[in-house]
């Protein structure tokens, strides 16, 4: 089930905070419960994409990149995610999700998250995001022009170059057999 407490708290908290430049960081702040567990009595994998997506929406919220969705009738999908888990996060433990922004290129806005429990970094996805309206993929140009920022992208950080360049030679549709 999909954690609609959690949701409203992160709007309640975001709808007010001030507004983020387009490379700002986001920081959320949340708790392991026991319904967030799997039977290693660790978080689940599945729950810990959950409370990233928390980071990313209210990261969007400080964007302005909500409105402008809602705006314009455009909904936003994630196209891809790396994720790196190095340390066990246990029940009741207390983490921090920081969420930013690292880029785009002609199709995809590439998010970067970390989390981190104390002064221990537990994990880090790197998520590519596509924004899309009913004839297809909107050009992050076109999004960025939307909420007001720069057309032109940073430069993506070497090691997002060469996961985007070995996506591009992952078979699709996937190998069987």
């Amino acid at each position: 089930m999909y954690p609609v407490f959690r949701m409203a708290k992160e709007i309640a908290v975001n709808v007010r905070a001030a507004p983020l430049p387009l490379t700002g960081i986001h920081v959320s702040h949340h708790v392991c419960w026991p319904w967030d567990l799997d039977m290693w009595m660790e978080l689940n994998n599945g729950r810990t994409l959950t409370l990233l997506d928390l980071g990313r929406f209210s990261l969007a919220m400080r964007l302005g990149l909500g409105r402008c969705l809602r705006r314009r009738r455009w909904g936003m999908t994630m196209a891809g995610i790396s994720v790196r888990y190095r340390r066990r996060i246990r029940v009741f433990d207390r983490i921090e999700v920081s969420s930013r922004v690292v880029g785009w290129d002609d199709r995809f806005i590439y998010i970067v998250q970390d989390i981190r429990r104390g002064q221990v970094w537990t994990t880090q996805a790197l998520y590519r995001a596509a924004v899309t309206r009913a004839d297809g993929i909107v050009a992050p140009a076109e999004v960025m022009a939307g909420i007001g920022a720069g057309e032109q992208s940073p430069p993506l950080p070497g090691w997002v170059s060469a996961w985007i360049s070995a996506e591009a030679t992952r078979p699709w549709p996937p190998e069987t057999g």
